[in-house]
């Protein structure tokens, strides 16, 4: 009995922590029977999939766009198109409210809205002849209709773009964080400050401190710092320091190193994919596909490997890039992905990465089952309930804007009235691809909270609290570690984790990853990162000092050499993951919002409709890719991903009301309360978000550039224009998904009522 009790639990003073194992049980229980049930009965009678009818990819089959396609090979497809950053990010940030309430909207989202909008939408595309969700909006709704959606998608797909690609941002470029002046920084005993040559730049110095610094963010309350770090400061106000105390001038920067390794890693991936296309496609003309599939394995693999060797070597400084480097790279790649032919570089890269994915998570669940995790966080944190450093806002209702494409995503309504109606095989295939795919997004949102939840909290917010902002926080911080008991210590270098094992704090944690960074590296992929590393490599066990790893059937677990030899490739490798698992969805996002606004720019000059006409399809991607590198630049990952959030989920709203119609118009009104209560659910959350962020949160940066601007301060312009620019898009997509929630409900109410008469589905 008391063996069982240590697997599900175990006490710590008064709090019972849960152990991750039974937990990952339980939601796959949960899962198989929402397969097993709940989407047989969608398939049967809300959808009446019949195999008896002939698919658009059949009927309208071109060998190009409308394709028939083998089950799990579209299932792979799809899946990769739709699994993006939402399900591995808005997890993490989440966090910050327990793992509780982000546990229940991940299992109950997903079972009963997420993967319902999926499949009905799917169905509903395919009975349309596989057309989009605009052309559907003119179907059930009319000509107008149609015009409100199609606006809205298109800013929706841009803003969640910028979403996805803040992540990438966030995981592979560096930063530089702006340090108040006259911020003091106490060196330790008998050290010096170091002039750093190699990062100074033009009429800057850059000084390197050494690791035990005490750094005064607030007056009174000194932060450790037990790793070494970087600050910039202007070439004429070089630092002095006086009885071993530095004071910063103005326009201190600290700066947060990139990830070149993964950076190289992600790079080595994009030739990889376009060697696959060309010999899947020329060489072998649809022959070669598992030798293709091996290729891309290892490639990958060696890619991650290699990366090892990049950090310290005459490369690093082509792969280091800077926050606004990372950027047009991505951009650039974006452009590049949208305009090649989609068999040259989207379609193998996403069909390598659907291996990837579903590869890694299904690891990741091996890991968690052997090393049974504690879930250190708190199941309810009373301390940032009402909003905390990840994340901006209360947990009701930002807990279900924070976690989107892991419970519902209005994206997925763009892919399953994109390019997966148009290869469907049979009808009875759209429960496997349209129910399963997106329970299998929710499993790896589920995955995502664990790996988080894992991580002691101190560490966690180590990571996920910016520089700027632990002033602030440092109070409600200390608080959070008085209520879980972590000990006071007298150790200058960690004062909170001392009687922690050593692997668990910071400095360790930066040494065993291979040198990265990562205190206030906000933003949730390096803390998903590190939560992975820990559950693949590293589940220690506290009592005995012994090595329990995910991985000790290879033989690597003998000593702390193997588990840092480990722990860093593991790092990288989920680095790199991540950031496979958002590009697929940028490339393909970007390629979509791409023929939206060709589509619309047709409706003036009829050539733009052409998606085979050059010039128009770099003009309209250049502008699509130019919108969501903007608001990257300008933006931040606490307004970023709110924004990200209500875009998406207003989305959601839009496709669970078109189903709606669809069901209601076509006579099967019995069984539009599986859409409905869905769709008013979100519709509450969401709008209740958005009124929130337009009324005072957007307001709020505004208000602070203006306060950084009376002080002379230039960087108050880009949060002023960040504010307005925030509101304005968000009134706009609200605006929209409010005009169409009228025009869907009066035709509920006149078909109802006998007004107007229904149709028969074709």
């Amino acid at each position: 009995m008391s063996h069982l009790t240590d697997i599900l639990f175990e006490k710590s003073g008064d709090r019972t922590i849960l152990h991750a194992m039974p937990i990952m049980l339980g939601v796959l229980c949960v899962l198989a029977i929402a397969y097993r049930f709940y989407s047989a009965f969608l398939a049967a009678r809300v959808a009446a999939l019949d195999d008896s009818r002939i698919t658009p990819a059949h009927r309208f089959k071109d060998g190009h766009n409308y394709d028939p396609t083998n089950k799990w090979v579209l299932f792979g497809h799809h899946f990769a198109a739709i699994a993006g950053a939402g399900p591995l990010i808005g997890p993490v940030l989440a966090i910050q409210y327990g793992y509780m309430p982000g546990l229940l909207w991940l299992v109950i989202g997903v079972c009963l809205a997420g993967a319902v909008q999926d499949m009905l939408v799917l169905a509903a595309s395919v009975r349309c002849g596989g057309k989009s969700l605009a052309e559907i909006a003119r179907n059930e709704l009319g000509r107008w209709a149609s015009v409100v959606v199609s606006a809205a998608i298109l800013f929706i797909v841009v803003i969640a773009l910028a979403g996805l690609g803040f992540v990438v941002v966030k995981a592979l470029g560096g930063d530089e964080v702006r340090l108040a002046k006259g911020m003091e920084i106490k060196l330790p005993a008998d050290q010096l400050l170091q002039i750093d040559p190699e990062k100074a730049v033009a009429d800057q110095r850059v000084y390197r401190f050494p690791e035990g610094c005490e750094v005064f963010y607030s007056a009174n309350t000194p932060t450790h710092r037990s790793e070494a770090f970087r600050i910039q400061v202007p070439e004429n106000s070089p630092l002095v320091a006086e009885k071993g105390t530095v004071t910063l001038p103005d326009k201190s920067l600290e700066l947060v190193p990139g990830s070149s390794w993964g950076t190289f890693t992600i790079a080595c991936t994009i030739p990889i994919a376009l060697l696959m296309g060309v010999y899947i496609t020329k060489l072998r003309r649809g022959r070669g596909i598992l030798e293709a599939s091996v290729f891309g394995a290892v490639g990958v693999l060696a890619a991650v490997v290699v990366g090892n060797w990049v950090p310290g070597s005459p490369l690093e400084r082509y792969f280091s890039l800077t926050n606004d480097q990372t950027i047009v790279a991505l951009a650039a790649y974006g452009f590049i992905a949208a305009v090649l032919p989609v068999w040259l570089l989207l379609c193998p890269r996403d069909y390598l990465s659907s291996f990837l994915k579903i590869g890694t998570v299904a690891l990741l669940i091996v890991g968690v089952f052997i090393a049974n995790p504690k879930l250190e966080c708190p199941a309810i944190n009373q301390t940032f309930l009402n909003g905390g450093p990840t994340f901006k806002g209360s947990v009701f209702p930002f807990v279900f804007i924070c976690i989107m494409c892991g419970a519902i995503s209005g994206f997925h309504a763009l892919v399953a009235s994109g390019t997966t109606p148009k290869m469907l095989d049979k009808e009875s295939h759209i429960r496997t691809i349209g129910y399963g795919a997106m329970l299998m997004e929710g499993l790896v949102g589920i995955v995502a909270l664990i790996a988080a939840s894992s991580l002691r909290p101190e560490l966690y917010y180590e990571i996920n609290t910016g520089l700027p902002e632990l002033p602030k926080y440092q109070k409600d911080l200390d608080e959070l570690y008085a209520a879980l008991a972590v000990p006071e210590s007298k150790d200058p270098l960690h004062p909170l984790n001392v009687d922690a094992p050593q692997h668990l704090q910071l400095s360790e944690v930066e040494r065993r990853v291979g040198g990265e960074a990562l205190r206030g590296r906000t933003g949730g992929a390096v803390t998903l990162a590190v939560g992975m590393s820990f559950i693949l490599s590293d589940a220690f066990d506290t009592t005995t000092r012994t090595l329990d790893s995910a991985l000790s059937w290879t033989g690597l677990h003998v000593g702390n050499v193997s588990i840092d030899g480990i722990m860093k490739y593991w790092y990288h490798f989920a680095i790199m993951f991540e950031a496979l698992f958002i590009l697929t969805t940028i490339d393909a996002g970007t390629r979509i919002a791409r023929f939206m606004l060709q589509e619309a720019l047709g409706k003036v000059y009829p050539k733009f409709e052409r998606t085979d006409w050059l010039p128009g399809a770099l003009l309209a991607t250049l502008v699509v890719t130019a919108g969501w590198a903007a608001l990257i630049k300008t933006g931040s990952i606490s307004t970023i991903w709110p924004m990200f959030g209500i875009a998406n989920q207003l989305l959601a709203v839009v496709a669970l009301a078109l189903v709606t119609t669809l069901l209601i118009n076509t006579g099967r009104a019995r069984y539009a309360p599986v859409t409905l209560l869905p769709m008013l659910f979100v519709t509450a959350t969401t709008m209740t978000a958005g009124g929130q962020m337009i009324g005072y949160q957007f307001p709020e940066t505004i208000v602070r550039g203006q306060k950084l601007l009376e002080a002379g301060d230039a960087a108050g312009n880009q949060l002023v224009f960040t504010g307005v620019l925030n509101i304005a898009l968000s009134v706009f997509v609200i605006v929209c998904v409010s005009t169409l929630l009228l025009m869907a409900a009066s035709r509920w109410l006149a078909v109802l009522g006998g007004m107007v008469p229904g149709r028969k589905e074709a």
